[in-house]
């Protein structure tokens, strides 16, 4: 059994679609699981969709209608003919979700952003499973939140392994080719849950483990896993081998190329996981395996933009102490702050975080009852794993460095 993840990029249009399945005629899809994102920037326009259905009802339809029409196209661009089959299904899903909207009665903005960010991932399979039956790829299209439950932790759920591996060993057929949504899962009443944005590729690593597959490949436009994200930085190199434990340590601080969940139920079954380009799919790309060194030996470089640097003294100069780490904790906890970065000293605490849920005014708040708070918005988080001089020199050249922190192997810069 192979899995393979293709993301968003890869079908954001019908040539796009078309050349996964040159894909799979180049590179097998015997015993295969697809897992594939919604088409481009489907995410991004559904979520203005779910913006303008809190902030601004009046252009709710035009922003539906908008990525209504971008999937109508690829449809037109795929099938000859009006009348397959595909174009009613598809229009039933975007009718389902226009009723949602109808009749919702929930004000929580997390459980509405799970009902329909995930029609994204619904239609994009819907199409690219009817596409492949019309050139030959006999498919079977599953609804991933039948297989994989998860608790009610809306944008961020966690797993119920015991219940997803009963549900997929009972209900998946492994000798047919098969395509299911990416990101998505349920909880135990049936409500849409998502895994945390990039989720699809956890998505490929639960298969995987639940059908203790051969092999995971992520499908990107890249030619593999690189030292830094070619958008923001020059001259990339490829990383031929990585360590499952080097590749987690390169999630855990932010690579974008793997979700950070990804990794962990590979390495329990020592199941390797493959980067490679849709766009020369028989070249070798990355594999992230057991005992692999970083091959080559580089520095490999990891930004976070949009980061919020909060910096705590106590009032009275007294020491900050277990106790108040215990509180501040407690309290990033509880206003869902995902922690990038800490640093104490005897007197001042400060940590780098990303305000996913939009608490950061209450968790202030909090905070000034018992500490001076110092507060830096919009700053960069820069980590380099395997550092040297000329490497920080690089991401230090021309900005305002806030916060500086080294350990044997990383350097962490926040800056400005």
């Amino acid at each position: 059994m192979q899995v393979f993840k293709f993301g968003g990029a890869s079908v954001k249009d019908a040539d796009g679609v078309k050349n996964i399945t040159s894909v799979l005629q180049k590179v097998g899809y015997k015993n295969t699981l697809i897992v594939v994102s919604a088409m481009g920037k489907t995410t991004n326009a559904l979520e203005f969709v779910i913006k303008n259905y809190f902030e601004n009802k009046a252009e709710l339809q035009s922003s539906l209608q908008d990525v209504i029409k971008y999937h109508n196209q690829i449809l037109f661009d795929l099938f000859d003919n009006e009348t397959h089959a595909v174009f009613k299904k598809v229009s039933n899903l975007f009718d389902e979700l226009n009723s949602f909207f109808k009749t919702n009665k929930s004000p929580d903005y997390n459980f509405v952003y799970d009902q329909v960010i995930g029609y994204g991932e619904l239609v994009s399979t819907l199409i690219i499973s009817e596409y492949f039956n019309t050139v030959g790829l006999k498919n079977k299209w599953i609804d991933v939140r039948e297989q994989i439950k998860t608790d009610n932790y809306y944008r961020r759920a966690n797993v119920n392994w015991e219940e997803t591996q009963r549900l997929i060993t009972a209900n998946f057929n492994k000798s047919v080719l098969n395509i299911t949504q990416g990101f998505l899962g349920s909880d135990p009443n049936n409500f849409t849950t998502t895994l945390g944005r990039e989720g699809s590729d956890y998505t490929a690593a639960i298969y995987a483990y639940c059908l203790n597959a051969e092999s995971v490949t992520i499908w990107k436009d890249v030619p593999g896993v690189l030292n830094a994200d070619p958008r923001y930085f020059e001259n990339t190199q490829l990383l031929n081998k990585i360590s499952y434990r080097e590749a987690i340590e390169l999630a855990f601080y932010g690579a974008s190329v793997i979700h950070p969940k990804t990794l962990q139920p590979l390495q329990g079954k020592e199941i390797p996981l493959y980067v490679k380009s849709f766009l020369n799919p028989q070249a070798a790309g990355t594999r992230i395996g057991k005992n692999s060194t970083l091959d080559p030996m580089v520095p490999c470089f990891i930004v976070k933009k949009n980061q919020i640097l909060i910096s705590l003294s106590s009032l009275d100069f007294s020491y900050i102490v277990e106790e108040n780490i215990s509180d501040i904790f407690n309290l990033l906890h509880l206003y869902k702050m995902k922690v990038d970065l800490i640093q104490n000293s005897a007197i001042s605490f400060s940590v780098c975080v990303d305000n996913m849920y939009n608490n950061l005014d209450k968790l202030l708040h909090h905070l000034k009852a018992k500490f001076k708070v110092t507060c830096n918005e919009n700053v960069s988080l820069y980590t380099i794993r395997h550092y040297n001089q000329a490497a920080i020199n690089q991401i230090e050249g021309g900005k305002t460095v806030l916060l500086k922190q080294l350990t044997q192997e990383t350097v962490q810069v926040v800056s400005k």
